[in-house]
């Protein structure tokens, strides 16, 4: 299996080439605005330096969000169109899974996100394994979730709202990396059994912007 895979939901415009046995190529680029410019060069540029072509992919895959509504609809309208064009199936993996897996997958890791306004985006693994859906939730409510589920023992906090949290928790390891790994979207994509459902935006709460007259965004 040849797989793509695409991150522009957080501050970087990042890719991934990988197959069934190891990650080929992977590349970053912390950028908070110009994924859209960046995005199809950067897939261009990798996947000339690993010789592979656009039909050896087997399998594309994008992460969905929680992040920036523009970042992860750039990231989102690539990785369809890609995967229409070349008739493969496109896999949306969520962006705190990602950030979760990028910090391993022993123990309590906590993957959480500044939302602003007083509110992060939160999701708790425990070995791996996923111990609470993806939420947005108020700082003090994701403060008692942690409390809650965590089992005692070392912790990580991943992410840009790790700070947050990390007095709630004894023995945390607070990670702030600007996006999540694009190794770990491809190996949580190559992992992915099928049928993959249509990947869609993750919004975990309504956009901030307005159309005229107060209409939320489609």
């Amino acid at each position: 299996m040849k797989l793509l895979a695409l991150d522009t939901c957080l501050d970087a415009c990042s890719a991934a080439l990988r197959t069934d046995a190891a990650v080929v190529a992977a590349i970053t680029e912390p950028m908070r605005r110009g994924h859209q410019e960046r995005l199809a060069p950067m897939v261009a540029e990798l996947m000339d330096g690993a010789g592979w072509r656009f039909g050896d992919l087997d399998r594309i895959a994008v992460t969905v969000g929680p992040g920036s509504f523009t970042g992860l609809r750039v990231g989102l309208a690539f990785a369809k169109g890609l995967a229409l064009a070349l008739d493969k199936p496109c896999v949306g993996v969520g962006v705190l899974e990602a950030l979760a897996r990028g910090a391993g997958t022993k123990g309590f890791v906590a993957a959480c996100l500044d939302a602003k306004r007083g509110q992060v985006y939160l999701q708790i693994f425990i070995d791996g394994r996923a111990a609470m859906a993806p939420d947005v939730l108020p700082v003090e409510i994701a403060a008692a979730r942690l409390a809650e589920l965590w089992p005692g023992g070392p912790a990580k906090l991943v992410g840009s709202g790790a700070p947050l949290l990390a007095p709630v928790l004894a023995e945390t390891e607070t990670l702030t990396p600007a996006a999540a790994d694009p190794v770990a979207i491809a190996e949580i994509a190559a992992a992915a059994r099928e049928p993959f459902p249509p990947p869609r935006p993750l919004y975990l709460r309504p956009p901030d912007a307005k159309l005229p007259g107060g209409i939320d965004p489609p």
